[in-house]
């Protein structure tokens, strides 16, 4: 992996025996000695601290850079104000996504947007070719650290560590502020209440100490990439490269309410209206597993012995003690919720109930 990206923890990671591997051209951390289990178990019951420094960031600023903005990505920006951020897509021309990202608005002529490590640079581009010439797009990929705090007990550890943040633990889902050099987003990808730090580079090791000393007592600690995957299919969040893609459009994906259907102009409206008008072909759904198996990315989909879609994730989930999974199935199968299904794992049969997700309780609010 000598040739990949790394955090600016990374030397953190090494020392606390992490397994490391590749995401988006970066080194990143999988797990730790505790165990995935362990540490998806923590977030959902206390706290973890996660390194997610891989995601890109990209500055858009510039006189109306908001308006530019909203004018290419899915959801409608003009929702929210200064000191809020959204999740969107950005689209093709046919509908597929790009990429799902973060934006936070600071202004109407100042936006940060964090899409994922493997598109940051496909979006930057798209991006700088349809700007009018006085909106900058500047990649701060290197500049910035994410770390995420994430469990009930989350807003205990950032009192703890930032100096001012006392209002953090009240504040809205999706609000962001900056305390003490960090900009602090009250977002995340776990299900649970949590917060996304963006801190300087050269700053990222100390705070991340400062987290984990804080997170220990509390019963938290490190969680790597792997929890992070477990956590949020439980969610039923989606994972760009397997739920959605230039392929999978958010209509089939189910992240219809990530697009601003009444905005004049975005990336791939006409495709994703007619899209939306015809019905999509087939559609995302949950699955969970009533009998002893783990579904898989890529599995078939059965009905009465015959395919009728394919599983884009799967895992064991460590609350539920079962496999889980979503697929995408044909909406001519008339599969609805409750209905049973099979996925073939690796030839045998395993039965999965259709329900809707989340697979477990929501508490990010």
């Amino acid at each position: 992996m000598a040739d990949l990206l790394t955090s600016p923890l990374h030397d953190r990671h090494v020392a606390l025996g992490a397994t490391l591997g590749e995401f988006g051209g970066w080194s990143m951390p999988l797990t730790y000695p505790a165990g995935t289990v362990a540490e998806h178990s923590s977030v959902r019951d206390a706290v973890g601290v996660f390194d997610v420094s891989h995601l890109g960031k990209l500055a858009i600023t510039g006189p109306g850079a908001a308006a530019f903005v909203d004018r290419c990505l899915t959801a409608d920006l003009g929702k929210i104000g200064p000191g809020q951020a959204q999740y969107t897509l950005c689209c093709t021309g046919s509908g597929g996504v790009v990429d799902d990202l973060i934006v936070y608005l600071v202004g109407p002529d100042e936006v940060l947007a964090v899409p994922n490590a493997a598109n940051a640079a496909r979006v930057a581009e798209l991006l700088r070719a349809a700007a009018p010439a006085e909106v900058t797009i500047t990649d701060r990929h290197r500049d910035l650290a994410v770390l995420a705090v994430q469990g009930p007990k989350a807003a205990e550890v950032l009192v703890t560590v930032l100096p001012g943040a006392a209002d953090l633990a009240g504040m809205d889902y999706m609000a962001f502020a900056d305390v003490a050099g960090v900009r602090v987003c009250r977002t995340g990808y776990t299900g649970e209440r949590g917060y996304e730090l963006l801190v300087p580079a050269d700053d990222a090791p100390g705070v991340w100490d400062a987290l984990l000393a804080a997170a220990e007592p509390l019963g938290g600690g490190p969680a790597g990439l792997a929890a992070r995957d477990t956590l949020r299919t439980e969610m039923g969040y989606p994972l760009h490269g397997q739920d959605l893609s230039e392929e999978i459009t958010p209509v089939q994906a189910g992240s219809g309410w990530a697009v601003g259907w009444s905005k004049p102009e975005f990336w791939g409206r006409e495709a994703l209206l007619a899209e939306k008008e015809a019905k999509p072909a087939r559609r995302l759904r949950a699955l969970r597993a009533t009998g002893r198996g783990v579904p898989r990315a890529g599995m078939a989909v059965l009905v009465d012995g015959a395919q009728v879609g394919t599983t884009t994730s799967g895992t064991f989930s460590p609350t539920l003690k079962t496999g889980i999974a979503l697929a995408l199935i044909d909406t001519a199968a008339g599969v609805a919720l409750d209905d049973v299904v099979a996925v073939d794992v690796r030839g045998r049969a395993l039965e999965c109930t259709v329900v809707k997700p989340p697979f477990v309780p929501s508490h990010v609010r």
